[in-house]
């Protein structure tokens, strides 16, 4: 396995190693970094989380890598891609690009640039026609990162997320999609 997935002028991302973890759970773990999300997990459920992710690593070549930033290596969250397992929803099946920084990362332009780098990756290595997004529509900062790299909103991709009761506040997600750009 790679070292690094991608470099970009501030970030490199790369798999997952085993001190990630703690950093995990203290910085991207948090009522406000979860808050569109259904809030903290628990210890356990971050466990699994991460297990899946690095199944998904070995299984697929693709995950919601880690980002760190190069001037301190400092553990700042995760980006990448997965296959979607929303069961029943219109992009079940699909690659997802998925992101969650830490709390002190926001607001810096982190989440485009490991995004950016991550979609270069996904047209390099992959064979799909197109890359998904999703969030809550209250999730005003996720769905602005989505804009700013280019993706296109798809209101008749949008769905109940099935993790959630259908008049949760969480349930209704909206979703992007970037279509493989012309070579």
């Amino acid at each position: 396995m790679a070292d690094v997935i991608a470099e970009t002028e501030r970030l490199i991302i790369r798999p997952w190693r085993d001190a990630d973890r703690s950093d995990y759970l203290e910085t991207c773990n948090t009522e406000r970094v979860t808050t569109h999300l259904g809030g903290p997990a628990k210890v356990e459920d971050i466990d699994a989380s991460i297990g899946r992710i690095r199944k998904s690593q070995d299984d697929n070549g693709f995950c919601f890598w880690a980002v760190e930033r190069k001037w301190d290596g400092a553990f700042l969250g995760y980006c990448g891609l997965k296959i979607a397992r929303d069961e029943g929803t219109p992009i079940e099946g699909d690659v997802e690009i998925g992101w969650r920084l830490r709390e002190d990362a926001w607001g810096q332009g982190y989440a485009v640039e490991a995004a950016r780098a991550c979609l270069v990756w996904a047209w390099a290595n992959l064979d799909v026609d197109r890359i998904v997004a999703i969030t809550v529509f209250a999730n005003k900062a996720s769905w602005s990162v989505m804009e700013r790299l280019g993706m296109t909103r798809r209101p008749d991709l949008d769905f109940a997320h099935p993790s959630f009761a259908p008049d949760h506040p969480l349930s209704a997600h909206l979703t992007y999609v970037m279509e493989r750009p012309a070579p």
